[in-house]
């Protein structure tokens, strides 16, 4: 596993699930309307960085280098919390977005191409008809 040098807590660090790159998923999500806006990857040192300074900041795999959310673009993310997932292998950053978080253009990266799902139904099981 490639784990960078980091300045993060050793706390959070410790508690950190990473894939073979170090990496880690983490789920941008419009603060004040629970809106799920973008899926990025951090490591501990982009995690530290967002934690301290108040931008999203991700690992760029393609480039090999990080990014801070909207340093290009001009479509910020202002963090509003952070929160570490149960198992510790992902984290959800509650931002407020400035323009579109996608690098499409799009509000959202879950726009483009919805996918034909059942609707389930709480309620009812495939076998049994309505629970009872």
């Amino acid at each position: 596993m490639t784990v960078r040098p980091s300045a993060l807590d050793p706390a959070i660090a410790s508690r950190l699930r990473r894939n073979d790159a170090g990496l880690f998923p983490a789920i941008a999500q419009q603060h004040d309307t629970g809106e799920v806006l973008m899926l990025g990857w951090m490591d501990d040192e982009a995690l530290h960085r967002t934690l301290t300074t108040g931008r999203a900041t991700y690992w760029s795999r393609s480039r090999g280098e990080y990014w801070v959310k909207g340093d290009t673009s001009g479509h910020q993310q202002w963090v509003r919390s952070v929160a570490l997932d149960c198992d510790g292998d992902a984290v959800l950053v509650r931002v407020d977005q400035v323009g579109p978080a996608c690098h499409t253009g799009t509000r959202n990266c879950f726009v483009a191409d919805p996918l034909p799902a059942r609707v389930g139904n709480p309620g009812v099981t495939a076998d049994a008809g309505p629970a009872r």
